[in-house]
């Protein structure tokens, strides 16, 4: 049961902050978690916080839901909120499930695809291609492409599972501090997974897919049947 601070409404009439108010606390404390404030694996104190932004907490609890949802935080039980932080060999070990799932989302994409889905992933792929903004914003675009592919499968459970796989691993290399021409170098190598899916390649999908990952990942596979064998 959740405990309520004395003089506060309860969960069910407990009145939401502004949204302009939250919105400015997810961009704070997103510009925090990137600059290196507050690292992986740190614990977002919401009390702390809100005394240090001099704002009720109510904001500073959506915010860190917000940013739960964008997988840059996570919900420890009864421990409360930390900084998204994952191992290298969970990388690994995400990354070879991802195969399975997404080379199954990306063919399935394939067999569905429509001029309108197809639009909409070469205008996210042109916006990658145009991007010169913030790290945050690469990961986003990096992120809508892969989301709309899933959504193109017309499986809400494949979309589900790999929303709930993927989002942290996403987070995970957004904290990563590279440089922008890096970032712009990994964002240019979704064109591979586009013209697989639409046709305009004769790449199969998931070689489409491991080609992507290797440009952030040493050895994608490990963990699958696909890794190779000493």
């Amino acid at each position: 049961m959740e405990n309520i601070e004395p003089g506060t409404a309860s969960p069910a009439t407990r009145p939401n902050a502004p949204p302009t108010l939250r919105a400015h606390v997810v961009r704070m404390l997103s510009a925090d978690i990137l600059a290196g404030k507050y690292k992986p694996g740190d614990r977002l104190n919401e009390s702390q916080i809100a005394r240090e932004l001099n704002i009720s907490r109510i904001p500073v609890r959506e915010a860190l839901s917000q940013l739960q949802e964008q997988g840059l935080v996570q919900n420890r039980e009864r421990r409360g909120m930390f900084v998204t932080n994952i191992g290298p060999e969970e990388v690994h070990q995400i990354s070879s499930l991802r195969i399975v799932l997404e080379t199954e989302a990306l063919r399935l994409a394939k067999a569905r695809m429509t001029p309108e889905i197809s639009r909409k992933l070469d205008a996210l792929v042109g916006k990658m291609d145009a991007w010169n903004g913030t790290l945050l914003e690469a990961a986003a675009l990096d992120l809508e492409f892969h989301r709309e592919i899933w959504k193109a499968t017309g499986n809400p459970y494949l979309e589900r599972a790999l929303n709930a796989l993927m989002v942290p691993l996403f987070a995970h290399k957004t904290l990563e501090h590279v440089t922008q021409e890096i970032r712009r170098w990994r964002l240019s190598h979704h064109r591979i997974i586009l013209d697989s899916i639409t046709g305009r390649s004769d790449a199969d999908p998931q070689e489409a897919l491991l080609t992507h990952m290797r440009m952030s990942y040493t050895e994608p596979e490990r963990y699958s049947t696909l890794a190779k064998k000493s």
